[in-house]
């Protein structure tokens, strides 16, 4: 069975895909700083190195006897990128090259990276394709993009297989809500919970493309185990349909406050079809019974 090692392993979606390898019987390594990630996010039957992925000499033996590489170790805040260019940058572009380059040496059969649909800004066209010419507008989306063409390069240069998915709104169980940057549907719930009323920056017509996390796991298994993908190949993971934020507000329920608006994309939705006609994936979790399964999570 081969041996699978999850960066950001601890986090939100690293640890739900460290879980199904479990489940299915492969070897998992998890390699986290634990700077976002949580302790007990770790599954038991993986093992767990604690290493920050900017140290190139502190990971490089951890990749050694590894098939595979799930990629998400990053600081995902839009915001809080713009905030603080230099940290996240030598977080999501050095050490994404760090990670590559380990893989690359220890001959590492497919590296899938965790990519975004923040590469594709504001662009105007719903929904939006992988060839579209990206709309760079936060250091974030310029971190993933960057990270894209480096797997790219990698898979030109080295003839290591990689994939990028790029990742739209991923929610679920076990989503992040200690923090202002936490995504918009666990700070909602944290408000919920706590009685106070929803915050929604601007007139809340802005819309996301929300996709259940479970979803987005299967979607990563597929590009694992998929010899069709590997040589740099890009790919939406999302639903193709996107929900404003005051229609996300109206589901959770409660009063709202309306703030004033801050620089964020304004509408996004995925095209896709590359998704189902090269992994064979397409999302099955309806919002409504995803939104369900993160309610009932927290006790609402």
């Amino acid at each position: 069975m081969a041996k699978v090692l999850v960066t950001g392993g601890a986090g939100f979606i690293g640890s739900h895909i460290a879980d199904v390898l479990v489940k299915n019987g492969r070897e998992t390594l998890i390699l986290d700083n634990l700077k976002t990630g949580k302790k007990e996010n770790i599954n038991a039957g993986a093992v767990f190195r604690l290493a920050d992925i900017r140290e190139f000499e502190a990971i490089k033996p951890l990749f050694d006897g590894v098939d595979y590489v799930f990629h998400l170790a990053a600081l995902t805040s839009v915001p809080f990128s713009i905030e603080n260019p230099l940290e996240t940058h030598d977080v999501n572009v050095n050490g994404t090259l760090n990670v590559l380059a380990a893989a690359r040496d220890a001959g590492v059969k497919k590296v899938i990276l965790a990519s975004s649909s923040a590469v594709y800004g504001n662009i105007p066209v719903l929904p939006q394709h992988e060839k579209l010419q990206p709309s760079l507008e936060t250091p974030y989306a310029l971190h993933k993009f960057i990270g894209e063409n480096y797997c790219r390069l990698f898979s030109l240069l080295y003839g290591m297989p990689t994939v990028s998915l790029r990742y739209f709104n991923v929610y679920g169980p076990g989503m992040a809500d200690d923090s202002p940057y936490s995504s918009v549907m666990s700070i909602f719930l944290k408000q919920k919970l706590s009685g106070k009323p929803l915050n929604i920056f601007g007139d809340g017509s802005q819309s996301r493309d929300f996709v259940f996390v479970d979803d987005v796991v299967k979607a990563n298994i597929l590009a694992m185990e998929n010899d069709a993908v590997g040589g740099g190949d890009v790919i939406n993971i999302g639903t193709g349909k996107n929900r404003s934020i005051n229609e996300l507000a109206d589901i959770i329920g409660g009063d709202k406050k309306y703030l004033e608006a801050r620089h964020e994309i304004k509408h996004s939705a995925a095209d896709i079809s590359k998704a189902f006609d090269v992994l064979g994936w397409r999302p099955e979790v309806s919002f409504e019974d995803g939104v369900k399964a993160v309610r009932k999570s927290v006790g609402l």
